[in-house]
């Protein structure tokens, strides 16, 4: 058995066997390095020499962050203060909840986090105000999406450091896709509630919508000092995540005065928690890499896509469906540190720019997060609604084939990412 056909067959068995991800990717990489008479002496070594790399400290940052977020009090603010905009329009409610889900993605960079701040609060307020409670688990399964596509964003980090890639252009060339998909949400949730005849809030008078927006100030101010730091050249992408971790945590404790010390300790195990599982993977994944390379098999592929790929889009066509299929049963993490060694020296055979397919993966990575059976967001929603996942899948569905179509239109149309990036 060839070791290429050995490391496949044995990744695919152990997770069958419900092995986790990131220790059935580090075994069967070492199955594979052990029949092609590699010294394991350097794998430990290689390991950690990539866990080092500056880019990756942010990621446990902003985890962290969107953590405070969700349990210091912000989120819920934010979410009153454009309640007393919006709220009252037709389909305002769930117009509130694509743009809570948009403001808190480009805050905390992960989609599980986005869908969890957002939907314990709104989920319940949807169907109070006669939503379908099956409506309401899709919009914010889909909506959390948002969190890895709006900058900043912990799959572009990732992304950015196996690509070697500036990962201030990627965060840049993910603003207006993000904005693409929320808008395309939104028009959809104003359709469907005129259609579907959903109800409104009460107006709310301009001294009410002040007193709000002023509370929740300091949650609007969050994204201006990342995005702003970063664009301005003030601080890096690992810089401002601590910034903001900083920033929520002195607003939630001595400004809306709800974090506690009991919460603050749970908020530190659930973000280790997470941040382990993510630096689990990007270890586990180096030894991948490490076999990828000196098995070859980018150049063996690249060689063979020159030979019998036409052109781009059969590639591009074909990139897409191989990350759907992967995206079924692996977490994001893992896909980036599988796909991009391999698929990089394609890239430049169909001169396809590196920027432009990471935001083609990413969303990709978003349609991974709800579709089952191991999509990030369909059990975070399953959770926090307490209902089965099955009926999450069912909400999701329609939302689904509006993000494959914004899909389309980032695969057609590349100056929709990279224009601002230029």
């Amino acid at each position: 058995m060839s070791p290429v056909l050995a490391l496949f067959l044995s990744f695919i068995v152990l997770c069958i066997i419900r092995v986790p991800v990131a220790i059935s990717l580090g075994l069967s990489s070492i199955l594979a390095l052990n029949m092609i008479d590699f010294t394991m002496y350097t794998v430990i070594q290689k390991m950690f020499s990539q866990l080092t790399h500056v880019s990756l400290m942010a990621i446990p940052g902003f985890v962290f962050t969107g953590i405070i977020m969700s349990k210091g009090g912000i989120s819920h603010h934010l979410i009153e203060a454009l309640k007393s905009w919006v709220g009252h329009i037709r389909g305002g409610l769930a117009v509130v909840t694509i743009l809570a889900c948009m403001i808190f993605a480009a805050i905390s960079g992960s989609s599980p986090a986005t869908a969890a701040a957002i939907g314990s609060i709104m989920i319940p307020g949807l169907v109070k105000a006669g939503y379908n409670k099956r409506y309401a688990m899709g919009l914010i399964a889909c909506a959390g999406t948002l969190g890895i596509l709006i900058p900043p964003s912990i799959p572009l980090i990732l992304y950015g450091v196996v690509a070697e890639e500036s990962i201030s252009q990627l965060f840049m060339a993910g603003i207006v896709p993000g904005l693409v998909l929320t808008a395309t949400l939104i028009i959809s949730a104003v359709i469907y509630a005129k259609v579907h005849n959903y109800g409104s809030l009460p107006k709310q008078s301009w001294a009410d919508r002040g007193r709000k927006s002023l509370k929740a100030i300091w949650g609007f101010m969050l994204p201006v000092l990342i995005l702003g730091g970063i664009y301005g050249g003030v601080v890096t992408p690992t810089e401002a995540s601590f910034l903001a971790c900083f920033y929520a945590f002195v607003v939630s404790t001595f400004i809306y005065r709800e974090l506690t010390f009991k919460k603050f300790r749970s908020m530190v195990n659930e973000s280790i928690n997470i941040t382990a599982m993510i630096y689990l993977i990007i270890a586990s994944a180096v030894v991948f890499g490490m076999f990828l390379t000196i098995a070859q098999v980018p150049q063996d592929l690249s060689a063979w896509m020159n030979a019998n790929v036409a052109n781009k889009w059969i590639f591009l066509i074909a990139v897409n469906l191989l990350i759907f299929i992967m995206g079924m049963f692996l977490e994001s993490a893992a896909i980036i540190l599988i796909t991009v060694p391999i698929f990089l020296p394609i890239l430049a055979l169909f001169n396809i720019s590196p920027i432009h397919f990471a935001i083609i993966l990413t969303i990709n990575l978003e349609l991974a997060m709800i579709t089952p059976p191991v999509g990030l967001n369909l059990f975070v929603v399953s959770g926090v609604s307490k209902e089965k996942v099955g009926e999450v899948v069912r909400g999701v569905m329609p939302f689904f084939f509006l993000m494959v179509i914004v899909l389309a239109l980032i695969v057609i149309f590349p100056e929709i990412s990279l224009f601002l990036t230029k």
